[in-house]
C-alpha cells in the first residue's frame, strides 16, 4: 500500500510497486484523460505531469512516485472552469479525434510552467515526442501560444500590473 499524490489529493493505492502509473490512474482512480497508446513510452498519449515535468505514465512505475505530485488533465481545470491550456485548445479547435490531446496539453502545460513565452521552435521541439495523426499541428501550435497569453493576462490581472 502506498499513498499517491494526484491532482492535489492523497490516494491510498494497493498495487505492485512496478505497476505503471497509467494503470492506477485509469483503473483505480477513475482518471481517464491519460490514454493507453503504444504502452511503450513512444506516442505520448499517456503524458501526465510529475513535479512539474512531463512524464509518460505508461512506463513510469509507482515506486518512482513516492512523495511526488502527479497532475493529470483532470487536475488542471473543469468543464465549467477550464485551465488556460484547456480553454486555448478548445478555442483553437485543436482536437480532432482527441485521443492524443490530453497528452499534448499536459506536455504543453509542463513547457509553459518552465517557459511562459515559448517560441514556435520550442513548442515544436517539446511536442515532437507526442504523436498525432489528425493533422491539427498548426492549431495545436496556436493553442499553446494562446494559452501562454491567457496565463500572462491572468497573471497580470491577479497582481494588478499593467502589461
Amino acid at each position: 500500500m502506498m499513498t499517491l499524490k494526484v491532482n492535489g489529493g492523497d490516494h491510498r493505492v494497493e498495487a505492485d510497486p512496478d505497476t505503471p502509473l497509467l494503470y492506477v490512474l485509469r483503473d483505480d482512480l477513475g482518471l481517464n484523460a491519460a490514454k493507453f497508446g503504444c504502452g511503450l513510452g513512444q506516442c505520448g498519449a499517456c503524458t501526465v505531469i510529475v513535479d512539474g515535468k512531463a512524464v509518460l505514465s505508461c512506463v513510469t512505475p509507482l515506486v518512482l512516485l513516492e512523495g511526488k505530485q502527479v497532475t493529470t488533465l483532470e487536475g488542471l481545470g473543469t468543464v465549467a472552469a477550464p485551465a488556460p491550456i484547456q480553454r486555448a485548445f478548445m478555442e483553437e479547435q485543436a482536437a480532432q479525434c482527441g485521443y492524443c490531446i490530453a497528452g499534448m496539453m499536459m506536455r504543453a502545460q509542463a513547457l509553459l510552467l518552465r517557459n511562459p513565452k515559448p517560441t514556435d521552435a520550442q513548442i515544436r521541439a517539446e511536442l515532437e515526442s507526442n504523436l498525432c495523426r489528425c493533422g491539427t499541428h498548426m492549431r495545436i501550435l496556436r493553442a499553446v501560444h494562446r494559452a501562454a497569453r491567457l496565463i500572462d493576462t491572468a497573471d497580470a490581472a491577479s497582481d494588478g500590473s499593467q502589461r
